[in-house]
């Protein structure tokens, strides 16, 4: 079996998984924001492999040439489309300006996508122990 073969099984099989364990279990905890920040990276260090043995714009001969290949592009830019309209909100609302993130995303792909999911979690870790830091001290009676 060659390594394209049995990383893209690997791949799917986790995807699959992950998917199911969400469904069942309810979104990643803020705290875990390591998680999809580890995804980036490890996908990042493949994206160097697949660039070195390809080129940087070695994958653009991918989405072109037949309509399955054309369809996967399309698939591809609408699920980050749909992901990032659906991090919108959660972006602003833990103070994180949008466009620079964006930049990253339309050049990486789910790399960025990834690390943006990674900074919204960690940013809501972030708020969720100050909140409730606030509520332990508001219940012992110091800090009122």
């Amino acid at each position: 079996m060659d390594l394209t073969l049995l990383v893209s099984s690997l791949a799917a099989a986790t995807a699959v998984c992950g998917y199911l364990l969400i469904a069942v279990r309810g979104a990643v905890a803020p705290a875990r924001w390591w998680l999809p920040a580890a995804l980036s990276a490890a996908f990042a260090a493949w994206s160097v492999y697949a660039v070195l043995d390809g080129g940087p714009l070695g994958f653009w001969a991918e989405h072109h040439g037949n309509p399955w290949r054309t369809h996967i592009w399309m698939d591809l830019l609408l699920a980050v489309g749909v992901a990032w309209y659906l991090l919108q909100p959660r972006l602003r609302a833990v103070g994180v300006a949008p466009l620079p993130w964006l930049a990253l995303v339309v050049t990486t792909g789910s790399i960025g996508l990834l690390a943006v999911l990674a900074r919204v979690l960690h940013g809501e870790s972030t708020s969720s122990a100050s909140a409730d830091d606030g509520r332990r001290l508001t219940a012992t009676g110091h800090g009122v």
